[in-house]
């Protein structure tokens, strides 16, 4: 064997080094990528037929952004399906997923790729890909080698994985235990103002707080709310949405609250409303700042009292609703021009967030810019 017990040794200290998940994976794939001696090494995490890169060494930026699907990169479907080491020779007929992407070798195509499946019993979480522009590079380490790799690299990612689904769960009760990978949620970016997005997204999640999310028009609300959804115990309940700016006038209530049949002329039926249809979940009612100050008051008694009534109806109906919120105006200088009632703000904006615009992002650029790519 060409590995030492103190090369393995070392690897396994560098994961402890790190004082967060992504350190330690940048740690470990970096170390790889030293003591194999190759020009490339990634870390990817498996989630619905995709592989996700989480860290990588000698690769273009924007892989980070990538996002490979099983059906549009055989040589990763081959990784998956194996279950074991997986050699691609320099002559394979399946393209590499990184032919093009290791800076100042663009125009050439990797020759030698090793792909190691990592599991979490018998889940399938990830692969390590090892890349190298020289043929024989990986000749020298045997198979037995190479899986002692998986293994820690394997061991790193089940124990992040873990934790971040016990963090997500809040460690509630009736959680099933069974390791489940959490979703992604398409929030592409490593900026510092997307990674304090994201904490504070983290931290919300996992009360019943409303939320205001706060940004210019396409900065991605809709993803915010589906986050915070996602990382709360409603997870498994709808996430209802609806766009008041899309709302007329005249049907705005029935919308919200729902109607009976009679109420007016068309209403042929009884109808839910959003509020109905989440019960139990949460609703994201986006472009806040357009709804009216009447539709704002009866709002305003929902988030109060948790009762509703439709449209025609005398009866009252308790909802369990959770309430995100969104807007691309200032509520706070909407609500000093009297357009935004001031005791709604106060309601909605329990925990406001904002979403910083892509001119504030920095790099995040080209992560996006590699995200669109892989579509």
């Amino acid at each position: 064997m060409s590995f030492s017990v103190e090369v393995l040794a070392g690897i396994a200290i560098e994961l402890q080094r790190g004082i967060g998940h992504q350190d330690r994976f940048q740690r470990l794939i970096t170390t790889l990528r030293q003591v194999l001696a190759c020009d490339a090494s990634a870390l990817l995490r498996y989630e619905s037929r995709q592989f996700i890169p989480l860290a990588i060494d000698g690769l273009a930026q924007d892989v980070l952004g990538r996002r490979f699907t099983l059906e549009g990169h055989p040589r990763l479907e081959a990784i998956a399906r194996a279950g074991d080491v997986v050699r691609f020779p320099a002559d394979s007929d399946l393209p590499d997923p990184y032919d093009g992407l290791i800076p100042g070798q663009e125009s050439l195509k990797v020759h030698a790729c090793v792909g190691l499946p990592l599991f979490a019993g018998q889940n399938l979480i990830g692969a390590l890909t090892l890349d190298a522009m020289t043929p024989e590079q990986f000749e020298v380490f045997s198979d037995e080698e190479l899986r002692l790799v998986a293994a820690l690299a394997a061991g790193a990612l089940s124990n992040a994985l873990l934790i971040e689904q016990l963090e997500s769960q809040n460690m509630l009760p009736g959680s099933s235990g069974v390791f489940e990978p959490i979703k992604e949620t398409h929030m592409i970016g490593l900026s510092p103002a997307m990674t304090q997005l994201k904490k504070e997204i983290e931290i919300v999640a996992g009360s019943d707080l409303n939320v205001l999310i706060g940004g210019e028009t396409g900065t991605g609300k809709e993803l915010v709310a589906k986050a915070i959804h996602q990382g709360s115990p409603r997870a498994v309940n709808p996430l209802v949405y609806l766009n008041c700016a899309a709302l007329p006038e005249s049907v705005a209530e029935s919308e919200l609250f729902g109607h009976v049949k009679g109420a007016f002329t068309g209403a042929i039926s009884n109808r839910s409303g959003k509020f109905e249809m989440a019960d139990n979940g949460t609703l994201f009612l986006d472009e806040i700042g357009e709804l009216s100050l009447a539709l704002q008051a009866k709002l305003l008694r929902v988030l109060q009292y948790g009762d509703i009534q439709r449209v025609g109806d005398d009866r009252s109906l308790r909802v369990d609703v959770r309430v995100l919120a969104a807007t691309n105006r200032d509520l706070r200088e909407e609500v000093l021009t009297g357009r935004f009632r001031a005791d709604l703000f106060h309601r909605l904006s329990v925990f406001p967030l904002f979403v910083p615009p892509l001119r504030e992002r920095g790099d995040d650029v080209v992560l996006l810019a590699g995200y669109f790519c892989e579509q």
